[in-house]
């Protein structure tokens, strides 16, 4: 247990230290007028607190995405503690600081416009298409994990649970910001944030169960090779472009921009410290590689119901339907409402009218509806590629910034680099992808990866 301690308080202690770093090279200023007193409509743009900006941001960006990427992980033993703490620190956390610190800066806007400004006109369109899709996938993922759970403890069919979910996703991504997102979502947050509190508390106090310790044993628990799958599967809660399209919401919001830390740092450190106990959890409760290979590649809904109700009896059906359910469908509305927006940004469509929201959003509802009958681990698999590119994308857009306002840009340059081998050994790697040999995919990354940061240093240098 002693790594899972030393771990969770080198998160906290980030947010402190790292956190403050970022912050100054980002050059935050208080004086300046946010966008959301600036450009007040009563839809996206509203001003709210710092604490409800947190949470909402917090529960934006981790739903189901902390708890099941980690106990997928966790298949792969205490070496997933190391990928969530130094991935969270000097990959997500500058990542999510970045996106919406950016985004902050140019009016709220998404991401596809501010990588054109740093980056070039030729990448918005793929990258505006890419979260566009991303949204989808989640949305459709985060359904699926909910209904499954969902059905499971009320014997209701699948495609009801389903079909509700997605009634409500469409009120609440065409609602203003404020009415549904603004009021109960910060409550949701806090729950989410219990719940990974309590079952850890259920691990520890019960002497049946033992967090495995980082040692030359047991690190390896499946055949999966460790680079690229584990950074892959565990994406939330260390490294998620998704993240960069939740961003602007939030970032329509913030009263002053000395809450750019508190919101989008210490959320992204607020998620790997949920990720980091999730992961404790399946490691402690499965006891080892057969029981969580059930669990690998597959919806893992099941497996966190078993986890709560034997380590919190009780509560931990509640638990469940808070943390698996209730947070996760909370998540797939605000996915949509981004890839709404992105598309209202892109092609310039005013979103004051409720009709012109439903006309954006109306095709996003039945694309995500149709995926949620696709397999759930070949949806989650296609999502954290994907997220990983769009996260890839947006810091080398956050080391531009840097170089322009001629600030230590090392400090997204070297996690985009990161970013970039590990996209391109996992697409090489996988079978989903070009399904090369580890060997062969290892290379090609290394000396693909090398060519990209030659040409950035070349042409932003």
């Amino acid at each position: 247990m002693f790594s899972f301690i030393i771990c969770f308080l080198a998160l906290v202690a980030s947010y402190f230290v790292y956190g403050k770093v970022v912050e100054r090279f980002a050059g935050v200023d208080e004086t300046l007028e946010t966008p959301a007193h600036r450009l007040q409509d009563g839809v996206d743009y509203i001003p709210m607190s710092k604490i409800k900006n947190f949470l909402v941001h917090f529960l934006n960006i981790a739903g189901l995405g902390p708890i099941f990427g980690a106990i997928q992980g966790a298949l792969f033993g205490p070496v997933a503690f190391l990928w969530i703490v130094f991935g969270t620190i000097f990959i997500g956390c500058v990542h999510d600081f970045f996106s919406g610190f950016m985004s902050m800066r140019e009016d709220g806007l998404t991401m596809p416009y501010i990588v054109s400004k740093y980056l070039g006109k030729r990448i918005e369109k793929i990258l505006a298409v890419v979260m566009v899709v991303t949204g989808i996938l989640v949305s459709a993922t985060f359904a699926k994990g909910a209904a499954d759970l969902l059905s499971s403890l009320t014997s209701i069919p699948v495609i009801i649970c389903i079909t509700a979910i997605f009634i409500y996703f469409l009120i609440a991504t065409i609602f203003p910001v404020d009415k549904i997102i603004g009021k109960i979502y910060p409550i949701f947050g806090a729950l989410l944030l219990l719940m990974a509190v309590i079952m850890t508390g259920g691990v520890i106090l019960n002497p049946a169960y033992t967090i495995p310790e980082f040692t030359t044993q047991g690190l390896y628990l499946t055949d999966q090779s460790i680079f690229p799958y584990l950074f892959v599967t565990i994406a939330c809660g260390a490294i998620s472009g998704f993240h960069a399209s939740q961003s602007p919401i939030v970032a329509r919001c913030i009263e002053n921009e000395r809450d750019a830390r508190p919101v989008f740092f210490g959320a992204m450190v607020l998620e790997g410290l949920v990720a980091l106990c999730w992961a404790a959890i399946a490691m402690a409760f499965f006891h080892g590689q057969p029981q969580l290979a059930a669990v690998y590649g597959s919806s893992p809904a099941v497996a966190v119901e078993q986890m709560a109700s034997a380590l919190v009896g009780p509560v931990g059906l509640v638990l469940t339907i808070i943390g698996v359910v209730i947070c996760p469908i909370t998540s797939g509305d605000t996915a949509l409402r981004s890839a709404r927006i992105t598309i209202s940004d892109e092609f310039k469509i005013s979103n004051e009218k409720i009709i012109a929201r439903l006309k954006l959003a109306l095709p996003l509802f039945l694309a995500a509806f149709g995926l949620t009958f696709v397999d759930f681990g070949l949806i989650w698999r296609y999502f954290s590629w994907s997220q990983l590119i769009v996260a890839t994308i947006v810091l080398y857009s956050a080391a531009v910034y840097l170089i322009k306002t001629e600030k230590q840009y090392i400090l997204a340059l070297a996690p985009a680099v990161v970013c970039t081998l590990i996209a391109f050994g996992y697409i090489l790697q996988t079978k989903i992808g070009l399904g090369l040999p580890a060997m062969i995919s290892n290379i090609i990354s290394v000396i693909a990866t090398a060519v990209i940061l030659v040409l950035f240093l070349k042409k932003y240098r």
